[in-house]
């Protein structure tokens, strides 16, 4: 993933205004390495900083038209570029980028052109003609992007929040599946799938039509000219990219430039339940496999860190995108660049144990599309943000629009937990790829149940990460924590630690603003809650507060929360299969 910048309609025009740019635009130089470019046109701006994937030779940004009248920063990947290129013959091309169709297409359609875009994008054009311009987002938000206005009149777009908290009045997230027209003056949405509007799908559940989908949705992603590899934790999801890839592999571009044998990447402390599932899993599939192993204070050590790169303070994003921080900077001293991870299945097919005890197939539903929608605000945001802090693009095959499509369509009483049916979460996924003749994966890897990323590194980081806040936050400091926090209070030490951190970052208004809030359980919308009465006791995002569900659950008796008036900070005891070691240092195996 690359880096954008653009400050458009500015007052100022002058060369200490474009040093200006210059500045901020560094400050994303992480998420692109490889280069850095500006375009200046009058009041407008548009910076750009490269991660070379697609055509590294000469595809820099940003891009141009024939006569350069339309220059586009982008960040993202437009997995159909060449059938696009082939409906635009009468247009001249000069790189062999992916993004270079944008430019060509605004030419050819004006604004009305982003839904024919396959891919992830964010990006900001140009129109010298008439000076306007336009951005847009794509439909999920699996890249970051953000929106801000300055005293002068003018609009902001970066890829992050770093780029421009500093120069804008107000700022905020740019919202996924939206375009902003200069010339309309404002947002308007273009991704407008049927599943958005939560009617209940009533399309009988096919597991080849599913199966073709995701296997699509795949192979299209294997577009690259640089090495890659998966993301492979051992879990239903990141086990089916593995597979399927390594199925697809043979005989693709990648596969000549870089060999048919898949590298798989996993991370966790000592002993973690997903080091010992993902070894498995990548013995079966034959992958060249890469196993980093963190201790608890490294992660701790990382923090600062985490929260300056992945800009929130939301308590589960800070939890998971810590190990995947570490893994990523391992990954790329490897020499990846690129890399396909499992996230989205599990807002798709309702795959969080708390969806257990949805009471119908309604609410089950209307659950999964309000975490679809929110995604651009978690997983998507944690694992876009945490991989280009060392400058690694990560690609999600289960946010592919055409899949979601399909998998949104299929009647929700089939994707319900039932139990006397022996159908535990994912089922209608994990049916699909239940393949006897030519298995996918072993049976037990296939049917694992769900464990989130934060706890599937290992159950004491979780533990050892409410140890270390209760050392930091006092009970005095939460007994007033709602004053110098109003907005989203820290209900827990942990939360009160991450905040104080993210505000020395960002102590604007707007930056606490773009990080949602409100009670949760087991990764659930507040919604959810009400599903059952003991979680409203034990709220936290952890997978083991779906207490009567996960297998290694908190023991209600013994769970305690850090919140004011608890006393002393005490480890939450809990019914573990598995001992958790932590390792001497950070390591890697291969």
């Amino acid at each position: 993933m690359c880096g954008i910048l653009a400050v458009l309609g500015c007052a100022d025009d002058s060369q200490a205004k474009r040093v200006r740019v210059l500045e901020l635009s560094r400050r994303l130089r992480h998420r692109g390495p490889d280069w850095s470019g500006l375009f200046h046109h009058g009041d407008c701006y548009l910076a750009h900083q490269r991660l070379a994937i697609i055509d590294p030779a000469s595809g820099d940004q940003p891009l141009y038209n024939e006569d350069q009248s339309i220059a586009v920063t982008v960040n993202g990947e437009i997995y159909n570029h060449e059938e696009l290129r082939a409906q635009l013959s009468n247009h001249k091309f000069r790189t062999g980028s992916d993004c270079e169709v944008i430019a060509h297409l605004y030419e050819e359609h004006g604004e009305d052109f982003i839904d024919m875009l396959d891919g992830v994008f964010s990006f900001v054009l140009h129109d010298s003609n008439d000076n306007s311009f336009i951005a847009a987002r794509d439909a999920i938000g699996v890249t970051p992007l953000y929106i801000g206005w300055g005293l002068d009149g003018s609009v902001w777009i970066s890829s992050e929040m770093k780029g421009l908290n500093d120069d804008c009045e107000h700022f905020e997230q740019f919202p996924p599946g939206h375009i902003y027209s200069s010339k309309q003056g404002g947002l308007k949405r273009w991704y407008n799938p049927v599943w958005f509007a939560e009617s209940i799908p009533s399309t009988p559940f096919d597991p080849l039509v599913l199966r073709k989908a995701f296997e699509n949705a795949v192979i299209k992603r294997l577009m690259t000219d640089v090495p890659f590899g998966v993301l492979l934790s051992g879990g239903l999801d990141s086990s089916l990219v593995a597979s399927v890839t390594a199925r697809h592999l043979t005989g693709t571009k990648a596969a000549k430039q870089w060999g048919s044998q898949l590298h798989s990447f996993c991370v966790g402390l000592q002993g973690s339940p997903d080091l010992k599932a993902a070894k498995e899993v990548s013995e079966y599939l034959g992958t060249v496999h890469h196993e980093f192993h963190f201790t608890v204070q490294d992660g701790i050590d990382a923090i600062e860190d985490v929260i300056y790169h992945v800009e929130t303070y939301d308590v589960t994003t800070i939890r998971a995108s810590t190990p995947m921080f570490l893994m990523s900077r391992k990954i790329k001293s490897l020499g990846v660049k690129m890399v396909l991870s499992g996230e989205g299945s599990d807002e798709i097919f309702g795959g969080y144990l708390y969806f257990h005890k949805a009471p119908n197939k309604e609410e089950f539903h209307r659950e999964t599309c309000h975490k679809i929608k929110a995604l651009h605000q978690y997983d998507c945001l944690r694992a876009n943000k945490a991989t280009s802090a060392w400058g690694i693009e990560v690609r999600v095959p289960f946010l592919d629009k055409a899949f979601i499509n399909v998998a949104m369509s299929i009647d929700p009483e089939c994707k319900m937990i039932k139990p006397d049916l022996e159908r535990i979460e994912k089922w209608v996924l994990r049916k699909a790829f239940d393949d006897e003749e030519n298995p996918y994966l072993p049976k037990h890897i296939l049917y694992r149940q769900k464990e989130q990323f934060s706890d599937g590194v290992g159950y004491s980081w979780i533990d050892g990460l409410k140890a270390h806040a209760a050392q930091h936050v006092t009970d005095k400091m939460m007994l007033n924590a709602e004053h110098i926090y109003p907005h989203n209070t820290p209900n827990t030490k942990e939360a009160y630690y991450y905040r104080m951190i993210f505000e020395r970052f960002f102590p604007q208004n707007s930056a606490r603003l773009t990080v949602p809030g409100g009670p949760s359980v087991a990764c659930s919308t507040a919604k959810a809650i009400e599903w059952d009465a003991q979680w409203s006791k034990n709220l936290d995002p952890s997978g083991r507060a779906a207490l009567g569900v996960h297998l290694s659950a908190y023991d209600p008796q013994e769970s305690i929360t850090f919140a004011a008036g608890k006393g002393s900070a005490k480890i939450n005891n809990k019914k573990s299969r598995m001992g958790d070691r932590a390792a001497p240092e950070l390591t890697v195996s291969s």
